[in-house]
C-alpha cells in the first residue's frame, strides 16, 4: 500500500523540507528537489514509520479487546441467589 498525503500536507511537506535545508543547512533547494526528496521518504521510509503505528495500534487494540470479558462480565443464572438475599 502507498503511503500518500493529501494535498495540503504534500505542500506543508515539501515546504517544510525547502525551510529545514535552509535553516540548517543554509542551502537552498527547489521545490523538485524538495518534491523529489518527500516522494523518496514516503516510498522509501515511511512504510517502516506506518507498520510501527499499525504494530502500535494492534496492541493497543488487543489490550482493550483482552479487558472486554473483565469490564462486560455478567455471572449467569444468579435470580434465585439474589431473590433469596431479598427475603
Amino acid at each position: 500500500m502507498a503511503i500518500e498525503l493529501s494535498k495540503a500536507a504534500h505542500a506543508q511537506a515539501l515546504a517544510s523540507i525547502e525551510r529545514y535545508f535552509q535553516q540548517e543547512h543554509g542551502e537552498r533547494i527547489g521545490n523538485m528537489t524538495a518534491g523529489a526528496l518527500l516522494t523518496f521518504f514516503l516510498a522509501d521510509i515511511a512504510p517502516a514509520i506506518y507498520n510501527e503505528a499499525i504494530s502500535q495500534a494492534q496492541e493497543r487494540m488487543q489490550a482493550r479487546v483482552s479487558e472486554l470479558d473483565i469490564e462486560l462480565h455478567e455471572d449467569a443464572f444468579t435470580y434465585w441467589s439474589r431473590r433469596a438475599a431479598r427475603r
